[in-house]
This record gives structure tokens, C-alpha cells and sequence, in this order.
């Protein structure tokens, strides 16, 4: 832990940066940033290399497509930099990064971290013995081993609880690799936009296709 910062809601990322009109630039800006949470005792961080942009009311691949306004989907609608959880199939927490102005239902979901705090306290929640990236590969993966779950849902991205930091190089553009996302077959023609951002020659990201 010695070559990493002591992480303090101070030094997160200021808000204003999750409330800007670009989700997709905002979705390519935030790889490389380090995703922290403290749950109880341990503290966890780990490198964002994968996510997926979802782009609101006109996005069929969004929860909050044509307006849609649930008790789930509510926070999507509250000013960008603040967390969206839900529970995907009954049993994985996903956890997504609310972005846009109040009323516009933007969200990007964090799909793989690389591990860089905390690794014994992931592998443990992880059930994992070797260090791997198994261990945070997949939105499901990455919250269980980082303590993610309900307790995020609406927290500020710059609380004590979670947070998210500007340490380490930038990713550029030419080094993210854009495709389609994941699972979203259901959106018909927008299953087949590139909204799924890698970081290029990650180790850590998914092996989904």
C-alpha cells in the first residue's frame, strides 16, 4: 500500500465531473481511475479498465429508456456522481456511475477493475487463493470483492464510503478499445453501438464477447 495515496473523500474526483452532457467522454475519461470503498474496516481500490455507457431516454439498452421512471431507476434521474445499484438476475449487485444533469437518466456501469488495495480483503469476499482476474472481471465480481451492494445505492462519489480518484496516467483514446455491450440483445438496433469501453492491453477486463 506504501505506493499508493491514502485516499480521502478530498481527494476524490469533484462532482462536476460525472455532470458534464458527454456521457461517453466521461465513460472513456474514467478508465484508469481508481474505484475506492471502505465497507467496516477494510479498504478496497482497484484501477477501472471496462465499462459500459448507457445513454438515457433515447438509449434502448437503458433502464430509464423513454423516460422510465421506477423506484430502481429513480437515482438515474438525481445530478451525475452519485451510485446506482441494483441486483441483476436476483443475485449479482452491479454498480453504476450516474451521470448527466438532474432530470437527464444517464449511468455508466463499471464492468472490471484491476485490484491495487485490498487485495487479501477481495480474494477472501472473492473465496479466491491466487491473485487473478477473475478475482474483479465482471460487474458481479468486482462488487462482491469490493463490498458493493445496496448500501451504494445513491451514495455521493466522493463520500467516505466509496469514491473515485485521479491516479495514475490517463488512458487516451487510442488506447480504449470501443465495441458493442454486453448482453443487450434486447435493444435491437442500439445492442450493436460501441458503448463498451476497454482499456487496450488490460489483463484485468472481462472475458465477456
Amino acid at each position: 500500500m506504501a505506493e499508493f495515496p491514502q485516499f480521502t473523500s478530498s481527494s476524490a474526483l469533484p462532482l462536476e465531473f460525472y455532470r458534464r452532457d458527454n456521457t461517453l467522454e466521461i465513460a472513456q475519461e474514467l478508465l484508469g481511475k481508481v474505484l475506492v470503498t471502505r465497507v467496516g474496516d477494510h479498504m478496497t481500490a482497484g484501477r477501472i479498465v471496462e465499462v459500459e455507457a448507457y445513454l438515457g431516454r433515447e438509449d434502448r439498452a437503458c433502464h430509464a429508456y423513454g423516460g422510465r421512471r421506477t423506484s430502481r431507476t429513480d437515482v438515474m434521474f438525481e445530478p451525475g456522481g452519485v451510485g446506482y445499484v441494483y441486483l441483476c438476475y436476483g443475485i449479482h449487485h452491479l454498480f453504476n456511475i450516474v451521470t448527466h444533469q438532474s432530470g437527464e437518466p444517464h449511468a455508466i456501469l463499471v464492468r472490471a477493475i484491476e485490484p491495487l488495495v485490498g487485495i487479501e480483503t477481495m480474494m477472501a469476499r472473492r473465496n479466491k487463493n491466487a491473485v487473478s482476474p477473475s478475482i474483479c472481471a465482471g460487474p458481479g465480481a468486482l462488487t462482491k470483492a469490493m463490498g458493493i451492494d445496496f448500501r451504494q445505492n445513491r451514495l455521493s462519489l466522493d463520500s467516505h464510503g466509496i469514491s473515485i480518484h485521479d491516479h495514475g496516467p490517463q488512458v487516451l483514446r487510442e488506447d480504449t478499445i470501443f465495441s458493442p455491450r454486453v448482453g443487450v440483445a434486447y435493444a435491437g438496433q442500439d445492442a450493436a453501438l460501441p458503448y463498451r469501453l476497454r482499456m487496450r492491453g488490460s489483463r484485468w477486463t472481462s472475458p465477456a464477447r
